[in-house]
């Protein structure tokens, strides 16, 4: 598929999808909306792809819902935004229940949407010139974007309330001590550490690292003898792989395992 608002590229099992609305802080319009639920689609089925990256072109991850293209549609702005929320939960939805890790890479300010799509990230990579602000309440508007699941687990709610109320915005090394970023490097380092990161994990036991991700989302609902069956089912299965017999056996003999994601 040919896209116009993103770019999206496969090299070494990763699949980068880089918003490309640099002259708008890639703010989320509904064409760049339908793209990215599009193309978190086209990498969450292609088994080549064993590990996702999603990014930013320009100065800024993303700023959010494109404000203009709000003002243009105030006569039917309530058709407008659940269009619009309906490409980006989606999005996020498949970014977060999808077999593969996930890296979200910070290059920028992550503002409105573009916080909620930065922090749904398995794991956050940011520069050392990200910025992390929710700005809802900024333009009299509600979360969105999976930001009211994440933020209130990920930071308490005392937290998250002060992070809507004030439009406070965190730095990247805040937003590490927060809980919401994994790390932060040098602007110059972000590209490179991320590749790295991403083939790293993309040369990794897909299949488990994929299982292990969802009993992590499992167990914010499920009652502790529940999730320790999940456990005990899902690692059962993993026997069963090619890349547990694979890695065992590495290990017996004390070299590096070669796992296939299967």
């Amino acid at each position: 598929m040919t896209y116009e608002h993103l770019r999206y590229e496969i090299a070494d099992g990763v699949a980068t999808i880089t918003l490309n609305r640099p002259e708008a802080f890639n703010a989320l319009s509904l064409p760049l909306a339908r793209e990215l639920f599009t193309a978190v689609l086209a990498a969450d089925e292609d088994p080549g792809v064993r590990c996702v990256v999603v990014t930013g072109a320009g100065k800024a991850f993303c700023g959010g819902g494109d404000v203009k293209e709000f003002v243009s549609s105030l006569g039917r702005i309530g058709v407008v935004i659940k269009e619009l929320t309906t490409y980006v939960h989606g999005a996020v939805s498949r970014l977060v229940r999808m077999p593969k890790p996930v890296i979200t890479a910070v290059n920028g300010v992550a503002a409105g949407g573009g916080f909620s799509l930065a922090i749904a990230g398995d794991l956050v990579v940011a520069a050392e010139s990200a910025r992390f602000t929710m700005a809802y309440a900024r333009i009299a508007a509600t979360p969105d974007g999976s930001s009211s699941y994440f933020l209130p687990r990920l930071v308490g709610l005392r937290r998250a309330v002060e992070l809507f109320y004030t439009n406070r915005v965190l730095t990247a090394r805040e937003a590490v001590d927060w809980g919401l970023a994994t790390r932060v490097v040098p602007d110059a380092e972000l590209a490179t550490t991320v590749a790295a990161l991403a083939r790293e994990l993309a040369q990794g036991p897909t299949l488990a690292l994929g299982r292990g991700k969802l009993l992590f989302h499992l167990a914010t609902s499920e009652s502790l003898e529940t999730q320790m069956e999940h456990e005990s089912q899902w690692i059962a299965a993993m026997g069963h792989t090619e890349d547990f017999a694979e890695g065992i056996q590495a290990f017996a003999a004390k070299r590096t395992p070669a796992f296939k994601g299967r």
